[in-house]
């Protein structure tokens, strides 16, 4: 039973990207009235499929141009909404120029200015925020710093900087700005989504996320040589949005919730694939010497530092919480991976 009022519209930000489109599409299959802010309403390329999934849905989709760095940019699009689903954030690891500029700044102001425009809006009751694990952890390393062996919602990245793993350094001051507003004012409350490395099947063509580059480059011949001895905590998109409209929706819902499936090595994702799709692509057959990935790594992006603390670490969550707060069945990664390279397989990508 939702306590969020079906007539009233609720807001996505980022709404064209990955995770948000598919929580626009299950919201709309629902019959939910949702807007959906977007940076511009002219890259009708990147907001086709949004429109595309209205037409056979019974709810409806309002588009709203938005800037993460412009004051009250969210503003018209909030009005009469009491939920809040906040996305919008760029993602990205590698080709970082300046961290402040591309990760640091959109991060933090941008959640900020969605806040205080809550904070304006009478009619919001809740804000779910798209977090990441990388607000939990910094490195692989961090692990053995954690009792129990498992990172789950009380553990705090504490060792990123700018200067190292700014991305997730990014998420975890805009996450900690987050619960400093809310805990400012009384009228709405916040719950935080903190998934792992996500993946599964896009309902866009939009190649422009790092977790499609990864799979593309799974099947597309850069890994053939080998994978760098790396674990990942993944999770599927689907179940990502479907957490985020449960935290929604549940009146009783609170806090932070970790979503991941599994942490699964690079090898098992090779392996899950080669099962599949052996004959059809270049798949990886092994993992690289770490040796070799110290050599070529700060020509692929990875720092020595990075290196070093992550090669051939295993680490692992409990998501416990997020089974019993949101009621999550994960699906298992298997068909998580195997049903993102059939789309974009169908979609032409690879």
């Amino acid at each position: 039973m939702s306590f969020i009022d079906k007539k009233k519209p609720i807001l996505v930000t980022g709404a064209s990207g990955y995770i948000a489109s598919w929580i626009i599409k299950l919201m709309l299959d629902d019959g939910y009235t949702v807007h959906g802010t977007v940076r511009s309403l002219q890259q009708k390329e990147k907001i086709a499929h949004l429109l595309d999934l209205e037409k056979n849905a019974p709810g409806k989709l309002t588009l709203f141009e938005a800037d993460l760095l412009e004051e009250e940019s969210f503003k018209e699009a909030m009005t009469g909404c009491e939920l809040v689903i906040h996305t919008a954030s760029p993602f990205f690891v590698q080709g970082i120029k300046n961290a402040h500029e591309q990760l640091i700044k959109p991060a933090l102001e941008g959640t900020q200015n969605v806040l205080d425009t809550a904070n304006e809006t009478t009619t919001v009751k809740r804000v779910v925020l798209t977090s990441s694990v990388a607000s939990v952890f910094g490195d692989a390393i961090d692990i053995k710093n954690v009792s129990g062996g498992k990172f789950d919602e009380k553990n705090w990245n504490i060792t990123s900087t700018d200067r190292h793993q700014p991305y997730a350094y990014s998420k975890t001051i805009a996450e900690k700005d987050a619960w400093r507003m809310v805990n400012e004012q009384d009228r709405w409350d916040l719950l935080v989504i903190n998934p792992g490395f996500v993946m599964g099947p896009s309902l866009s063509k939009r190649v422009d996320s790092t977790s499609i580059d990864f799979m593309r480059s799974m099947v597309n011949g850069k890994f053939a040589t080998g994978v760098p001895d790396l674990y990942f905590s993944i999770v599927d998109v689907r179940d990502v949005a479907q957490a985020h409209i449960n935290a929604g929706i549940m009146e009783k819902a609170s806090g932070r919730h970790i979503l991941v499936a599994e942490s699964i090595h690079t090898m098992d994702i090779a392996k899950t694939l080669q099962n599949k799709f052996e004959k059809k692509y270049k798949l990886p057959k092994a993992a690289l010497p770490n040796f070799m990935l110290y050599l070529v790594g700060p020509f692929m992006n990875f720092s020595w530092k990075y290196l070093k603390r992550n090669l051939g670490v295993p680490y692992a969550f409990d998501n416990a919480y997020s089974k019993k707060d949101l009621g999550i069945v994960y699906k298992p990664f298997t068909q998580t991976i195997t049903e993102h390279v059939e789309q974009l397989d169908r979609d032409g990508l690879i």
